[in-house]
């Protein structure tokens, strides 16, 4: 598990652990992630990734549908 104190970008303290609706694009084409748990920091923006995030990121992906359906 993933615990994030300071924002790796800007430093600020106010970085913090949200669960929402994630929305990415691969050439051209929309993708969400619903529910997706990953660290947001209010300040500059920057968003973290934990390793779970990141797969269900992938599992969403279109640039890896060829991969999933091999």
């Amino acid at each position: 598990m993933l615990s994030i104190t300071k924002c790796p970008t800007c430093g600020s303290d106010k970085i913090k652990k949200v669960r929402r609706k994630w929305t990415g694009k691969f050439q051209g084409q929309t993708y969400s992630v619903p529910r997706l748990e990953f660290h947001e920091c209010p300040a500059c923006g920057e968003k973290v990734y934990d390793r779970e995030a990141m797969r269900k990121i992938e599992a969403h992906s279109p640039a890896l549908a060829k991969a999933r359906a091999s």
